[in-house]
């Protein structure tokens, strides 16, 4: 959505890097640089104006004059100030204090009001919470139907006691939304659902009928939320819906949908500024996944391409399995070798996440490498899977193994050609001896870490005082024989040690003598 911003914005900061000392030339080139770079991305003049208005104020005080790094002062100033108009801070659902919370939906036809109802819901029951779905949108044809669709999708209930207006009934009144909707909360309160979402009719454009419609609808309901849904891409038109729309109905918060769109993004960086009334979610695609909290902060991060670790880890401890998670760290830490099933586990994982080019452009500097992004093939996952899955469970833990016979019955059964077997092979030979080398010697650069200059001799020194270590057999059974007897060996050796003997008789401390996690020694550098 803010490709074409963030690009703009990204080469207009690289005119200022190296730049000891910012004259007011440079800082009026800049501002007038970000002035068409949001010109051009549809954001209202208004706010255009008011923006560049107080970057400029700030850019010539004395937060940048004193700085050590004029440049990077600017960007933290652009940053901050586009917090602030996409609403400062985190707004979250208001939840009433007794009774259902009432979260009401409006907007115009089209904006994906209906579908977002069912995101918000499934969205909610992650949250704890018992949603339920009230068709109020009588007048569009099928609305009710496509509500009790996702509704099922989401696996929550949908109370809709009339069928709405259908093709063939376009002319024929509609049945009365008002009083849907207060059915609707009456009958949440006494199937004790704790939050009602009410979906609401739209129009192609606002009108007084709807407006009127919509008014009726709070008054009858009085709802703790009234949420504006709008088209992220509908470009500058977007103020002009967002205030009458807040004239009419006195929305609460605002969500964009469509965010995943090609448009220019305009309207994100309007409405909230313009309204007063804070952006709280966000709809960045089809399915009722693509939905989440809309983070100013975060948003302002991706705009400058400065990346969005913080969602990117906020579904990795969402979609991650903990048990596995815990058995690859034991794994690595008993230093025991990474076999492929550890790698299609793992690959399972990430898939878990979601998509893999949404994954990577939140990282910084992905607007860099977006081309290749956009290249990328996400059925390359699929195929990768493929290959591993048509190993035999043996061939999967002993990969030396695999023959030129052996890949050749293995390109047969993915469906893939022999180069690409090969190359998967290659490719995971790399990543299990630098997975070793991580085990034995502690990440590369890290100061301080055994295996590494300055860690108590440097690697040369732990590895040639380093035992040598047995090698494991390729034999299934064999190897796990082999790790029951060395798990017993050291749990003789633990019950063996004296108590209160972590420190010799010099008051040296060693850390041998302590009943530590496998592995702890070599973290010490003993």
């Amino acid at each position: 959505m803010f490709n074409s911003l963030s690009d703009r914005l990204t080469a207009t900061f690289k005119n200022l890097r190296g730049k000891g000392r910012l004259t007011e030339a440079d800082v009026d080139a800049t501002v007038r640089e970000i002035r068409r770079a949001l010109l051009d991305a549809d954001v209202a003049v208004p706010v255009v104006r008011e923006f560049t208005g107080r970057v400029r104020e700030r850019a010539l005080g004395a937060e940048v004059s004193a700085a050590l790094n004029p440049s990077q002062q600017i960007v933290k100033i652009v940053n901050e100030e586009l917090v602030e108009i996409l609403g400062g801070e985190t707004r979250r659902i208001r939840l009433a204090k007794t009774g259902p919370t009432i979260i009401m939906l409006a907007g115009l036809q089209g904006a994906g009001k209906t579908t977002l109802a069912g995101k918000l819901s499934k969205w909610l029951k992650s949250q704890g919470h018992s949603p339920m779905l009230v068709a109020c949108d009588l007048q569009r044809p099928n609305a009710v139907t496509q509500l009790q669709v996702v509704g099922k999708r989401a696996n929550v209930p949908v109370f809709a006691p009339h069928p709405g207006a259908t093709s063939t009934e376009l002319d024929q009144p509609a049945g009365d939304p008002v009083a849907v909707a207060r059915a609707g909360v009456e009958e949440a309160r006494q199937k004790l659902h704790d939050v009602v979402i009410v979906d609401t009719a739209g129009r192609l454009g606002v009108d007084a009928d709807m407006m009127e419609q919509a008014r009726q609808i709070r008054r009858a309901i009085v709802p703790n939320e009234v949420l504006f849904v709008i088209d992220a891409m509908i470009g500058q038109d977007a103020v002009n819906t967002a205030l009458a729309f807040d004239e009419g109905v006195n929305f609460t918060g605002i969500v964009l949908s469509k965010l995943d769109g090609d448009a220019r993004g305009g309207a994100a960086l309007s409405v909230a500024s313009v309204t007063g009334k804070p952006v709280m979610f966000a709809s960045t695609g089809e399915g009722l996944d693509d939905f989440e909290l809309f983070h100013p902060d975060r948003m302002a991060s991706r705009i400058l391409d400065m990346g969005d670790v913080l969602t990117l880890i906020e579904q990795a401890e969402k979609s991650w399995d903990k048990d596995e998670a815990a058995r690859m760290a034991k794994k690595f830490a008993d230093q025991e070798d990474f076999t492929l099933e550890d790698f299609l586990a793992q690959m399972q994982q990430i898939r878990n996440m979601g998509s893999m080019k949404k994954m990577l452009m939140m990282m910084p500097g992905a607007q860099n490498m977006r081309q290749q992004l956009e290249q990328f093939d996400e059925r390359e996952i699929d195929r990768v899977e493929a290959i591993v899955r048509s190993m035999t469970p043996h061939e999967r833990l002993a990969p030396k193994i695999i023959n030129g016979s052996r890949r050749a019955r293995i390109a047969r059964g993915s469906g893939v050609h022999v180069s690409e077997v090969n190359g998967l092979l290659e490719r995971f030979a790399q990543a299990q001896k630098m997975m070793k080398k991580m085990a034995q010697g502690g990440m590369p650069g890290m100061p301080g870490m055994p295996g590494l200059p300055g860690a108590g001799g440097g690697a040369r020194k732990n590895a040639k005082n380093a035992p040598k270590k047995k090698a494991k057999s390729g034999n299934p059974a064999k190897a796990a024989q082999e790790r029951k007897d060395a798990e017993a060996r050291r749990a003789n050796a633990a019950k063996a040690l004296p108590t209160g003997a972590a420190f010799g008789q010099q008051g040296e401390f060693d850390p041998s003598q302590l009943n530590l996690p496998k592995g702890f020694d070599k973290f010490l550098g003993k």
